[in-house]
């Protein structure tokens, strides 16, 4: 294609439905294809204006709203790299997003402004704009005084799109590019792998800071230009009220126990639904049967991670198989590293260009032959379904969110009285894995608020909900932490 920007793929694809619902939001207010066309127009008209040329990234850090996805649009639309950041990252946390993407435009919601300020001079950025959940801020205020960008700027399928940030076990996060060719191949493969239509109504919970809501929702649904219904967050209430109007909805496992824990979540609301759609983290296979009973449906699950968008499926018209990830999606190759249970590793026009700025990185995680090295474990059966058995590093999964334990360690190492700690994540029943610290003390000790108030410096969801003390850490021959002792023998902390 002449011009490989995703935008114009999207905008292909909903250019006859400009008078069709796209956004409809529970309080009353509805954008059609059109109109978040016209916005992100005039999203794309401001962030030129600033002097930002293509290839420049824009950071964002702001609430979900329609405005917000208008400038995703419009971000792409005029070549730029969008780079999202969950909104619970605190100040200390963006100042290291915005000193390693070296971003030209910051977005943040108007009331983080006076805290993000700071972090947003030090980077020196071209504009430091606001906006705010119900469409208010500096920046729809300088898209309505300027001269709006209908075109769209050209891209190859290698330019990076995103940049998804994502951290490993021995470092800071690392900014994965994830290209126009990436999102499209993704894109267009889940949106006939899961047969979606113009005739759907998307029931859409999730952030869209992170892949799934972002990319998975959005995209696989723009492309049928079918209507979303577009919450804010999740709520088991609304949930229900928005479910018979629904055909598909997507969540992490954490949407489905607690709509399993309400007694007015029946087989009744879910009649006009077609398909419910699992991922993020692990859908335990009590959860899946549990809900079966519950609706006569077998959720969906699938497999994917911020560095290759979708990998594997459950089959939408076929077996779906409690515990397993499914198949290889079309185009997406996937082997195991050695004797099963072994490292997953892929190929595919769905893998991402590399880590921004981290060259020895990326080559860590390509084999010689040029696959890319999940860090997962697994096992593939005879005709190729994927079951995930563990995680090669100590990434936690909770509510969907992933949560790197060196981080956390860092800052309670960090405190007096500390010796040294290891956090894991063990089974929790309502957000998948919950947080915990163990920790040995020096002479003075630690107390708890101690501890407390230190960990507040992260993410509310990265902070221990329990915290441990021991005399000494266990550790293997070589000297290393046996963190999978620990798992198994505070496996039960958050079920007493």
């Amino acid at each position: 294609m002449s011009n490989a920007n995703f935008f114009e793929t999207l905008k292909a694809a909903y250019s006859n439905a400009f008078d069709k619902p796209c956004l409809s939001l529970p309080n009353g207010r509805s954008f059609t294809y059109g109109d978040i066309d016209a916005l992100s127009a005039k999203m794309a008209g401001a962030l030129l204006a600033t002097g930002a040329k293509p290839g420049d990234r824009i950071t964002v850090q702001v609430e979900k709203s329609a405005e917000n996805i208008a400038l995703y649009l419009g971000a792409m639309r005029a070549g730029l790299i969008y780079v999202p950041l969950n909104t619970a990252y605190t100040p200390e946390e963006v100042q290291y997003f915005l000193s390693d993407a070296k971003p030209a435009i910051f977005v943040c919601s108007p009331e983080n402004y006076a805290a993000l300020a700071p972090a947003a001079k030090k980077a020196r950025l071209k504009k430091l704009f606001t906006l705010g959940a119900e469409g208010n801020g500096s920046l729809p205020d300088t898209a309505s005084s300027i001269s709006p960008f209908k075109r769209c700027c050209s891209r190859t399928e290698t330019d990076t799109a995103v940049i998804l940030y994502t951290s490993g076990t021995t470092g800071r996060s690392k900014g994965a590019m994830l290209t126009h060719g990436n999102l499209r191949s993704n894109a267009e493969t889940l949106n006939t792998l899961w047969d979606f239509t113009h005739h759907d109504v998307l029931l859409h919970a999730l952030p869209v800071f992170h892949i799934h809501g972002l990319f998975v929702a959005l995209h696989t649904a723009m492309l049928s230009a079918c209507e979303i219904l577009f919450l804010p967050k999740f709520d088991v209430c609304e949930i229900l009220s928005q479910l018979p109007k629904s055909s598909v909805m997507m969540g992490v496992p954490t949407f489905y126990t607690r709509l399993l824990a309400n007694v007015n979540f029946t087989k009744t609301v879910c009649e006009s639904v077609r398909l419910f759609i699992s991922g993020s983290a692990p859908l335990t296979t009590e959860t899946f049967k549990a809900f079966e009973t519950r609706t006569g449906h077998k959720i969906l699950e699938r497999y994917g991670m911020s560095e290759a968008g979708m990998i594997a499926s459950n089959p939408l018209n076929g077996e779906r198989v409690a515990g397993t990830v499914g198949y290889p999606l079309p185009k997406v190759s996937i082997r195991i590293s050695g004797e099963a249970p072994s490292e997953v590793e892929i190929k595919g026009p769905n893998v991402f260009a590399g880590y921004w700025e981290k060259p020895d990185k990326t080559k860590e995680v390509f084999t010689k032959d040029l696959w890319f090295r999940t860090g997962d474990i697994g096992t593939l059966s005879d005709d190729g379904r994927l079951t995930l058995v563990g995680r090669e590093k100590d990434l936690i999964i909770s509510g969907g969110f992933n949560i790197y334990p060196v981080e956390i360690e860092q800052v309670i190492n960090a405190l007096s009285g500390v010796a040294e700690s290891a956090v894991i994540g063990v089974p929790h029943p309502d957000m998948g894995e919950g947080v915990v610290a163990i920790l040995v003390e020096e002479n003075s000790g630690v107390t708890d608020e101690a501890l407390s108030q230190a960990v507040s410096k992260l993410a509310k969801f990265k902070r221990p909900r329990r915290f441990i003390r021991l005399r000494t850490l266990p550790r293997n021959a070589m000297g290393k932490v046996q963190k999978q002792a620990l798992r198994e023998t505070y496996k039960n902390i958050y079920r007493v």
